[in-house]
């Protein structure tokens, strides 16, 4: 059976190794689904599939096993999913009309998570509302705090949400327990002087740890929702490497808006020799400077935002064979 492999996985099917064989994309912007929905990825694993589901790594499923041509009636089932997810902007008759950006994938979040400094679930489908559907391959992913669990440092764009935590002296015994944590948990920004915390902005990441330390309750979170977002993370087989901070303090607003100027710099740099080329390896090629002068265009950086003024990744390169005796 003769297939255009473009067109499938435009369509969010999988080129599997089985010989006319297909597997369906679903994605879960989030990770965040509703159990109602899960006997109808069990009818479609069983009548269509061999009766299994994979579970990805960016918490969408993969059910394997499908013949190409029920393809057009799995389509027309798996919409009611497709819109309940919250994609009803972008749903057709052809099923997912792109597959290109990943699935955006998020931690729990503040929905259970005490350490959370957001719903992380709530931002990833407002992002993939904004960003999909696109052709270009991002990886997006939304981490609750600075203990990043989702890996949002592997990831193209890593949005860490972060508080910029209110003090009341008021309320406060000088026990120092936010001191002490944040001394050997964090980065040591805060410090008592005469019975008062004071803490470093510059050294503060927002991780929230001395709210959850202090017993009076003299530290809280703000109000305004913040980001740190790290950029350009991959793994791969040309030079795996950690994101890097990219800017910090920023409103979900901000983040927004450079991610979708992101696209706009691809389109422009991409090249388009190769079957496909990420994204990180068009900002090695075109410098940070560039990059950052492109996606910042017509951007209003709310006041406490900061944008790193020059990036240097690190990571390892395959070729590196000196170090091996």
């Amino acid at each position: 059976m003769s297939v255009n492999r473009k067109v499938i996985a435009k369509n969010a099917y999988r080129i599997t190794k089985t010989r006319n064989k297909t597997a369906l994309r679903i994605r879960v912007p989030g990770g965040h689904l509703e159990t109602k929905y899960f006997p109808l990825i069990q009818s479609i694993a069983e009548e269509y599939g061999n009766g299994t589901v994979h579970f990805t790594t960016r918490q969408g499923f993969e059910v394997p096993d499908i013949d190409f041509e029920c393809i057009p009636e799995i389509n027309v089932k798996i919409k009611p999913l497709i819109e309940a997810l919250g994609l009803e902007m972008v749903v057709q008759d052809g099923g997912y009309p792109a597959a290109g950006t990943r699935n955006i994938s998020a931690c729990i979040g503040n929905r259970v998570c005490p350490y959370a400094n957001d719903d992380t679930t709530k931002v990833a489908q407002n992002l993939e509302k904004a960003v999909y559907p696109h052709d270009f391959h991002f990886k997006i992913a939304v981490t609750g705090c600075p203990n990043d669990c989702i890996k949002a440092h592997m990831q193209d764009f890593g949005i860490i949400c972060v508080t910029e935590p209110k003090y009341d002296a008021s309320r406060c015994i000088s026990c120092e327990a936010c001191v002490k944590n944040c001394k050997k948990k964090v980065t040591g920004a805060l410090t008592m002087k005469n019975y008062t915390v004071e803490r470093d902005h510059d050294k503060c990441i927002g991780c929230g740890e001395c709210i959850l330390k202090c017993p009076t309750g003299a530290w809280t979170r703000s109000e305004k929702k913040l980001y740190r977002m790290v950029i350009m993370g991959r793994t791969g087989k040309k030079n795996p490497r950690l994101a890097m901070p990219f800017i910090k303090w920023a409103t979900e607003e901000v983040i927004t808006q450079i991610i979708k100027n992101t696209y706009r710099y691809v389109d422009k740099y991409i090249d388009r020799s190769l079957p496909k080329e990420h994204i990180g390896y068009i900002v090695d090629r075109t410098g940070y400077k560039v990059y950052k002068e492109e996606v910042l265009e017509g951007v209003v950086l709310n006041q406490e935002a900061k944008v790193a003024e020059n990036i240097q990744w690190s990571g390892y390169w395959y070729n590196q064979e000196e170090n091996f005796k």
